[in-house]
């Protein structure tokens, strides 16, 4: 049995996938590569909170 079975049948029974989940990480990610090198974590977290939000 597939690691991914439940997944598969929660596309299938609800329509639902986790392409908002993958959105929001590539988003994340593409902001950190921005930011690179900036030592002020509170700034930012309040970044990631504005780009959620």
């Amino acid at each position: 049995m597939s690691p991914h079975y439940r997944e598969i049948l929660n596309f299938f029974e609800n329509r639902s996938t986790n392409a908002s989940a993958e959105s929001f990480n590539a988003k994340l990610k593409a902001f950190r590569a921005t930011l690179r090198g900036v030592c002020d974590v509170k700034f930012f977290l309040f970044r990631v909170a504005n780009i959620i939000a």
